[in-house]
């Protein structure tokens, strides 16, 4: 998935996007070493813009979405140990929002690395949707076909007539004799 002249394998940034509060975001601090600048220099360059950057575009996450998030992701402790605050989290908005923030050549060459990234797991997420949708029609079918051998091979539940000749019993017959 690495393009030539990119600035870093696209793989390396997949894997730093994360599914929080239902959108894809990406971490302040996994953004600061894209950028190759501190963590507090990013956090300081939003706080300054902040009116770019709605609640659609970065958001704080709460301490239970960073214990879910460190338990999701396996990391130690020293990744997250040190920080005071709570860390910001950037959807796709944001992150291009981001670009015209830090307004640097690298941070420009990210950004369109990003957003290559995200275009590409919206295709992968239209192409799963699709295949879903086939497979749910295809099961519909199957279900059917299923339903369908499983009457014929179930006996009716009343039993029917028999076809047929039956014998009757024989009535006894009394003749009179006539002398």
């Amino acid at each position: 998935m690495s393009k030539p002249g990119n600035i870093m394998p696209l793989e390396r940034i997949e894997r730093r996007i994360y599914l929080i509060r239902g959108q894809k975001v990406m971490l302040d601090c996994d953004l600061a070493e894209l950028y190759a600048i501190p963590t507090k220099a990013l956090k300081q360059a939003t706080r300054r813009n902040v009116e770019r950057f709605p609640s659609d575009f970065m958001f704080q996450l709460t301490r239970q979405e960073v214990a879910d998030l460190r338990s999701q992701i396996v990391t130690s402790s020293s990744m997250w140990g040190g920080h005071r605050y709570l860390p910001l989290v950037f959807t796709e908005q944001g992150v291009a929002m981001l670009s015209s923030v830090l307004n640097s050549p690298r941070a420009v060459q990210v950004n369109i690395a990003i957003m290559r990234v995200f275009v590409h797991l919206r295709r992968l997420l239209a192409d799963h949707v699709e295949v879903a949708r086939k497979l749910q029609e295809h099961d519909t079918q199957i279900q059917t076909l299923f339903d369908a051998v499983h009457r014929l091979l179930t006996p009716p539940e009343s039993p029917s007539k028999q076809i047929g000749f039956h014998v009757r019993e024989r009535r006894a017959v009394y003749r009179v004799r006539t002398r």
